[in-house]
């Protein structure tokens, strides 16, 4: 069985563009879907915090996570913001799958996140 993770990264939750969307509706239905078997929330994967939040969570897991979609900017800045963090963590990036939900209402977003899911 494939275990796929999904994080949610909201910009502070302040980011104009993050305000016509639910995030929490969004989490909530593809957990209750079956969709992922885990989610988490972060306020800014960006900030040096961010870096931290993925070595604590994905160090020694590498094999038990098949995909990890992030929602949030744009999957170019994803893949070079977190590079290192990953590789600290020793997480292979190629299960990493960058979604870019911003200025989509929530249903959009779910469309979006469900999309590299399925």
């Amino acid at each position: 069985m494939a275990n796929k993770g999904l994080i949610f990264c909201v910009c502070q939750g302040t980011c104009p563009s993050f305000q016509q969307m639910n995030i929490f509706e969004v989490v909530n239905t593809l957990r209750i879907e079956k969709l992922v078997d885990f989610v988490g929330i972060h306020p800014q994967l960006c900030a040096e915090d961010g870096d931290s939040f993925f070595e604590i969570l994905l160090s020694g897991i590498n094999d038990k996570i098949d995909k990890l979609v992030i929602a949030g900017c744009d999957p170019n800045m994803q893949r070079k913001m977190f590079r290192d963090a990953f590789e600290n963590a020793g997480f292979d990036k190629s299960k990493h799958v960058g979604v870019d939900i911003r200025n989509m209402t929530t249903e959009q977003a779910m469309e979006a996140i469900k999309k590299v899911l399925i």
